[in-house]
């Protein structure tokens, strides 16, 4: 083998590796966030701790939404979580929506999947078109929020959690998610 080559077959070897390790982490953190944003949970809502139990699975997700004046989007990542196969399917998501609003939030998303056609449905199709208002302004551990959230998915649960925001609206969302191919 000539040099050249060699040294071609060692980039590619390593930008391989630099490409494992990046997956390897965005894994660890979407992990790292699916157990804080479930103890969280469990401590504002006591009884969702059995509910996740004894449903089928469950999903959780960050993302972050940014509402302006008609329009509002939406961004992030998480994990689905198959309770019966301990099966974990990484996703993404994207969401749009219309109605009246103003505002950022950064916020997570639980969904308690109370059936296996729900849970593969939500994994193959990932779909949900959905009805929420909210008013939030929260930095840290500082301030206070308040958010309803109706999913159209029959036998799913959804619990909105925020993190950090400012935001008042009331929309109409339609958002998808999907199966990463990177991450899966």
């Amino acid at each position: 083998m000539t040099r050249p080559l060699i040294f071609s077959l060692v980039a590619v070897l390593l930008a391989t590796q630099a490409l494992a390790d990046k997956q390897a982490d965005k894994r660890a953190k979407i992990q790292k966030t699916r157990v804080e944003v479930l103890e969280r949970l469990y401590q504002e809502e006591p009884d969702t701790r059995k509910e996740i139990q004894n449903a089928d699975g469950y999903a959780v997700f960050s993302n972050v939404g940014v509402n302006i004046i008609f329009l509002s989007g939406a961004g992030g990542s998480g994990v689905v979580h198959d309770n019966a196969s301990g099966q974990d399917t990484y996703m993404n998501m994207g969401s749009a929506g219309v109605g009246i609003g103003l505002g950022v939030k950064d916020f997570r998303a639980v969904f308690v999947f109370h059936s296996r056609k729900a849970l593969d449905g939500f994994i193959k199709n990932g779909w949900d078109f959905s009805g929420q208002a909210d008013a939030a302004a929260k930095s840290s551990d500082r301030g206070g929020e308040g958010s309803t959230a109706a999913s159209l998915i029959s036998g799913v649960n959804v619990y909105q959690l925020t993190e950090n925001g400012l935001a008042l609206q009331a929309t109409l969302q339609g958002t998808k998610y999907w199966v990463s191919k990177k991450l899966n």
